[in-house]
């Protein structure tokens, strides 16, 4: 019978070890919404992008839906517009959802980097027209508490690309 208890007690603590266990996903999720707050920074483009080359560009990034999803809202001097992008968890995949100023949203698939300090999100699909083109890539690196970049390449249409780098400081 001592047997029997023991080797139930046993069974119980490993599903309770594996039940506290989390995926690379959360894993890098619980990362990424560590950035919450307000961040600066200047936008560098290759090839270079007049409209966006050099400006400088402020994001509020938001934990948001009961811890659910992180809301990433970027503004970038004399643009009109702040393309938003959501982050959030499905099942054991980490997604972005990015709402387009080129009138799509494409979706993208999170992978990390062994250290757990750089996350990026390669292309899955896209809703909306690509008439204009649709990001493609994004590559977030977090450098410590007060600083990360994010890479953003943008697809334009036949094929070519203009990727646009941060290099962002927390302002609060």
């Amino acid at each position: 019978m001592k047997c029997l208890r023991f080797t139930f007690a046993a069974v119980l603590a490993l599903f309770s070890i594996a039940a506290f266990a989390q995926s690379d996903a959360q894993k890098s999720f619980t990362s990424l919404k560590s950035l919450a707050g307000s961040w600066e920074g200047i936008v560098t483009t290759t090839p270079v992008a007049p409209d966006v080359q050099g400006k400088h560009a402020s994001l509020s990034l938001r934990v948001t839906s009961m811890g659910n999803a992180l809301m990433h809202d970027m503004k970038v001097e004399s643009r009109p517009d702040n393309p938003i992008t959501m982050l959030y968890l499905d099942g054991d995949r980490l997604l972005l959802t990015h709402y387009c100023d080129a009138g799509n949203r494409p979706r993208m698939v999170a992978k990390t980097s062994p250290d757990g300090k750089t996350i990026e999100f390669d292309f899955l699909d896209v809703a909306g027209s690509l008439q204009y083109g649709h990001m493609h890539h994004a590559v977030f690196n977090i450098i410590d508490a007060n600083h990360h970049t994010e890479d953003w390449t943008y697809m334009e249409p036949g094929d070519k690309h203009v990727q646009a780098h941060l290099d962002l400081q927390r302002v609060k």
